[in-house]
């Protein structure tokens, strides 16, 4: 237990500034509310505002994008209204409450990313020997076709077409800054103040991020005219993906809290795709290099996310801004 360092002014003041708790029917109703709204504002263009279908997959996702904000500002109005805070405006640490702060960026991001990288040690290995073969093998032919290519310019295209790419910024900018918002940010301190121990958020949690892609089983039955077993098992297998992958960014939000660490993690786990824990190359070496690297990332995994490593000021209760003390 972490020994508190919060001066007993500290206290009084907090002890002024609150008022009753979040009931636990409460926080569970609102959360609920902001993982469906999340989902159904965005057939609000054409169901309700009666616009006529996007001409290009351009502006159907922007479209998203707009309403993507407009609902997790709205989450966070939310938030603000339901959280026991008497003088929320007042109170200097009010982005500190959704884990948007400037203090210990580094340490957000650096930590985080390199503890998230040991899931995909496999894909680095498996990479490693591509690049290796490739390598070896323009060696033979007596070329250099391999780092030929990468240049200057070649680096400025690459960059170019990822930030003119509609598809990029939905992936690596508006899912995981929103998502994060409003499932990690906004809920996880309702479910705090509604009493909720923090090993049942983390599991609970992933359950409205879950909600939130359910939306992908019509896409694909209705609209895309795939079979109800082909939608039954992809949806299987990413509604899986996202409930561990949610545990571990509410995780990351509890430990740390800063929004900052579970976005990074959000953002590599987006570029990588699924960890590879096989590949026809190296004969096991990714097999082996997966198998190291998850075991490092459970051995790191409480030292690599310790609060003291992201706060300057610890109270020594289970959570990171004094939830606790709010009853």
């Amino acid at each position: 237990m972490v020994k508190s360092v919060l001066e007993e002014e500290d206290l009084l003041q907090m002890a002024h500034n609150i008022s009753s708790p979040v009931s636990g029917p409460v926080a569970l109703t609102a959360c609920t509310a902001m993982a469906v709204f999340y989902v159904a504002i965005l057939y609000s263009p054409t169901l309700v505002l009666r616009l006529p279908p996007p001409v290009s997959l351009q502006n159907f996702l922007i479209r998203r994008f707009l309403c993507a904000i407009v609902s997790s500002i709205l989450s966070v109005f939310l938030c603000a209204l339901l959280l026991p805070i008497k003088s929320f405006w007042e109170t200097s640490s009010i982005f500190g409450v959704y884990g948007i702060r400037a203090d210990h960026l580094w340490q957000a991001v650096l930590l985080p990313l390199s503890l998230t990288s040991l899931m995909y040690a496999g894909s680095f290995a498996s990479k490693f020997l591509f690049l290796m073969g490739t390598w070896k093998d323009d060696k033979r032919d007596g070329e250099a076709r391999l780092f030929k290519c990468i240049t200057p310019q070649w680096l400025l295209g690459w960059i170019h077409s990822i930030s003119s790419n509609v598809l990029a910024w939905r992936t690596y900018v508006v899912a995981p800054l929103s998502e994060e918002l409003v499932f990690r940010a906004c809920m996880i301190p309702l479910l705090l103040c509604g009493g909720f121990k923090t090993y049942n958020i983390i599991f609970l949690s992933p359950i409205f991020f879950s909600l939130a892609h359910l939306n992908h089983f019509l896409e694909l039955y209705y609209q895309q005219n795939y079979s109800f077993l082909k939608v039954a098992l992809m949806l299987g297998l990413q509604l899986g993906y996202t409930v561990i992958f949610g545990s571990y960014a509410s995780f990351l939000f509890i430990r740390t809290g800063h929004l900052l660490a579970p976005i990074v993690a959000h953002v590599f786990c987006n570029v990588m795709g699924l960890p590879m824990l096989s590949s026809t190359q190296g004969k096991g070496v990714t097999t082996v290099s997966f198998l190291v690297g998850m075991l490092c990332f459970l051995w790191l995994l409480f030292p690599a996310t310790s609060p003291d490593l992201y706060n300057d000021r610890l109270d020594n209760c289970r959570c990171w801004h004094a939830f606790c003390n709010w009853k």
